[in-house]
């Protein structure tokens, strides 16, 4: 039936909550363990009802979890010669509606159950409060992701603390390794020394500010508008001895009134602000730093569209991730840069290194998944396992990317104050 209805072969192998199995014999299989998954899809076509389904623990995969989400996102989604996602879940229910195919929606409809659509699992977030990226609805939406407990953040994260894309000069390094090796790029990209004014934007649990403080004697604030962030920044720069040179303030970027700065990092924060709010966040950026000071904007990337106003954000994402959070192309963020009055210096791609990060977070993960599960919920650690999962494979494929831009405030006679060549800049460094 399910054969059928699709119109095609399956991608992969079905067992259903009867055990009763269809598709290939190799694989992963996708397991429905309720009905209720279809009742879901059968309200919410896509991904988003398959999201939920996920999360309640109504379906699983069964095998090498990256290949069964490969498999299914065909399923889920076709794309069209406008390269706009269509549901391809929406356009067969949608043909259920033939009269030609009143037997067979009959049978799907019998096998949804209820008529009433299910209520989403509680790990979906509530209902958006206030206008879009005002202070309030930000801190919200901050709070839903960033507020999930310390604790597990450790669990995923390891003994880094850095939840951005890290820099693997070889792939078979270590996770912290590699995390050093980025926050150590982005110190020498800014060209810190002993005595500079460093301003971190979406500080995190402070892994920036405590490295660039320990390793380039500089004075640093870092900025988070989590408080639980915040607390064990605080806590990490006390343990370290480093709160005469540093400060941890829950503040919005939009807040900050203390400059100016010798350089400024957002690190993973940008995709927060929101296309509405990017020009006004630029020139803040700007105005926060000196004349020849530098900003390090790392920040995930979306493919450019032809018709830009066909991108949608993604569902899942928004209801149980990054509530708000919006993707720009590369080349939109660095124009808006230089809008606010940049110079642009450098770009630097990293996708195929956070797909690797994003890996490494995946096993750490599973690894402690019992503990996962008493630190949050089981729908939470699933939410994180399939996000992370999808994402690494969105980064493999070239769907989305991550990158490094330096932009410079020059001074009012054009001077960058930077060294000629990129390899003097990129490979000196001050570093104890």
């Amino acid at each position: 039936m399910v054969k059928q209805a699709l119109g095609r072969p399956l991608p992969l192998r079905l067992r259903a909550w009867d055990g009763s199995e269809a598709g290939p014999s190799t694989g992963p299989v996708l397991v429905i363990r309720d009905r209720r998954a279809l009742h879901r899809l059968a309200w919410k076509p896509g991904e988003l009802g398959l999201a939920r389904a996920w999360v309640a623990g109504e379906i699983d995969i069964e095998g090498d979890l990256y290949e069964g989400l490969a498999r299914i996102s065909g399923l889920v989604w076709d794309r069209g010669e406008s390269e706009t996602k269509r549901p391809a879940l929406l356009r067969t229910l949608t043909a259920l509606r033939d009269p030609r195919n009143l037997r067979l929606a009959a049978d799907v409809l019998a096998l949804a159950g209820p008529a009433l659509p299910p209520a989403p699992p509680r790990e979906e977030a509530v209902s958006h409060r206030g206008p879009l990226h005002s202070l309030r609805r930000d801190r919200h939406a901050i709070s839903h992701h960033y507020d999930v407990g310390n604790d597990f953040y450790s669990l995923v994260l390891g003994p880094s603390m850095v939840y951005s894309c890290a820099y693997w000069e070889d792939p078979s390094s270590t996770l912290e390794d590699a995390q050093h090796a980025k926050l150590d790029l982005i110190c020498r990209k800014l060209g810190l020394k002993p005595g500079q004014r460093l301003l971190d934007v979406g500080c995190g649990w402070g892994s920036m500010v405590l490295h660039a403080v320990q390793h380039y004697g500089v004075e640093a604030v870092g900025v988070t508008i989590s408080e639980e962030q915040a607390a064990l920044a605080r806590k990490r720069l006390a343990e370290a001895g480093c709160t005469d040179r540093a400060e941890i303030r829950v503040q919005d970027y939009r807040e900050i009134d203390d400059g100016p700065f010798d350089a400024i990092s957002s690190i993973g924060m940008a995709e927060h602000v929101g296309s509405a709010q990017y020009r006004a966040y630029a020139r803040i950026l700007h105005s926060l730093l000196k004349p020849g000071g530098r900003l390090l904007n790392h920040q995930i990337a979306r493919r450019p569209l032809k018709n830009e106003d066909a991108y949608e954000i993604d569902e899942f994402i928004d209801r149980y991730v990054f509530p708000d959070g919006e993707l720009a192309p590369v080349a939109t963020t660095a124009a808006l840069l230089e809008d606010a009055g940049f110079e642009v210096r450098d770009v630097e791609a990293l996708r195929e290194h956070y797909a690797l990060t994003l890996r490494a977070w995946v096993t750490n993960l599973e690894n402690h998944w019992s503990e996962a599960t008493r630190l949050t919920t089981p729908g939470r650690a699933r939410v994180w396992r399939l996000y992370m999962a999808a994402s690494a494979l969105a980064f493999e494929q070239n769907n989305i990317g991550v990158n490094q831009i330096l932009a410079v405030r020059t001074t009012t006679a054009g001077n960058a104050k930077m060294p000629p060549t990129r390899g003097q800049w990129l490979y000196s460094t001050t570093q104890d």
